[in-house]
């Protein structure tokens, strides 16, 4: 472990500088990697592991068939390297549990009797354990449960794998029955590319990944941006304007320098203007969304939000209606406006 001072508060990291993948391969030379689900996480990380020279089968409902033949066309053979979820759970020594929240509630059933004992049942988000209650996961007493969760969607994941930079990971041991699990966990955290990995617990991942979907990441983002477009059209600023003083300037500048050097150094080093207004303006909307946030966290912490996903996800038109949801932000105005701004984009000139 290597000790960091987050702010303060001094925390320990696992780098690839302290477990190299030969020590990663060495820990999992002996398993079988079944990487159960091919939609989000499911290829990156099986993928990453292929290159990796990790011992990786994939598990995918053949019924699923854009699933299938993507895995397919990314080199999995059926037969031989791609199975069904049944099979590929019965081969695996290491199951990595990567279809989405509901379908692991629905799926859950047909898995568990081919979970073994000394097996390690894997996830990438503490949803399923922490809220059993309502997922009906249970793990057998005789297996490892761990977790890693990449702290990015499956395409960074692959991304910045690819790019040689890899990306930060939590892991966690839920449930250690080999007396190995916490090994395993951080050498299949190296394996799919992790750039460093920090320790966490099955319920502080899910809570804090909750929160910052719906918050900062996701869910808040998006519902400031709108607030702002719209409060600028209705005082009569073109969509041009509007949409790049409320998402491009912030996507195409400020976020990288953020990104790179802190929030601080880009205050120094913008305009006395923007500097003022900024450090001034923070507080009145850290105060006003304090109160959102506190409903938002305890929403999730007494497990409403699992409930409202499961509910939604199981409905048989789900697809339908997240597909409408999407058709509508993507043909607001913003958004239109925002495709037209990046179609003005030095690199898609001529495109």
């Amino acid at each position: 472990m290597t000790k960091i001072d987050f702010g303060g508060v001094v925390e320990d990291v696992v780098t690839r500088e302290e477990f190299p993948l030969e020590k990663a391969r060495e820990v999992l030379k002996d398993e079988v990697v079944a990487v159960l689900g091919y939609g989000v996480q499911g290829p990156a990380q099986s993928l990453n592991m292929r290159d990796n020279g990790i011992n990786v089968i994939v598990g995918q409902r053949k019924s699923s068939q854009t699933a299938w033949n993507k895995a397919v066309a990314d080199g999995w053979t059926p037969g031989e390297t791609l199975f069904e979820l049944e099979e590929a759970a019965e081969r695996g020594t290491i199951i990595q549990f990567l279809v989405s929240d509901a379908a692991q509630m629905m799926t859950w059933p047909r898995i568990k009797p081919h979970i073994k004992p000394g097996d390690a049942l894997y996830f990438s988000h503490g949803f399923a354990i922490v809220y059993s209650d309502q997922t009906g996961v249970v793990p057998p007493d005789n297996v490892d449960v761990i977790l890693v969760a990449p702290k990015g969607s499956g395409t960074s994941v692959r991304a910045n794998f690819l790019a040689g930079s890899g990306i930060n990971a939590s892991y966690a041991v839920e449930q250690d029955y080999t007396g190995r699990a916490e090994e395993r966990t951080i050498a299949l955290g190296i394996a799919i590319g992790a750039g460093y990995l920090f320790p966490t617990t099955f319920r502080n991942e899910v809570i804090s990944d909750l929160t910052g979907e719906r918050g900062v990441l996701m869910g808040a983002l998006a519902g400031i941006m709108e607030a702002q477009y719209n409060l600028l059209r209705k005082h009569g600023h073109t969509p041009s304007e509007a949409f790049n003083e409320t998402v491009e300037e912030l996507t195409q500048s400020l976020i990288r320098l953020v990104d790179k050097n802190g929030m601080d150094w880009m205050y120094g080093n913008c305009s006395v203007t923007a500097q003022r207004g900024a450090l001034d303006w923070r507080h009145q909307f850290r105060k006003a969304v304090e109160p959102v946030f506190d409903w938002l966290y305890e929403s999730v912490v007494s497990g409403e939000q699992t409930r409202i996903v499961l509910e939604a996800n199981s409905a048989p038109d789900y697809r339908e209606k997240l597909g409408e949801e999407l058709r509508e932000m993507r043909e607001s105005e913003m958004w239109r406006a925002g495709a037209a701004v990046r179609s003005l984009r030095p690199e898609n000139w001529g495109k």
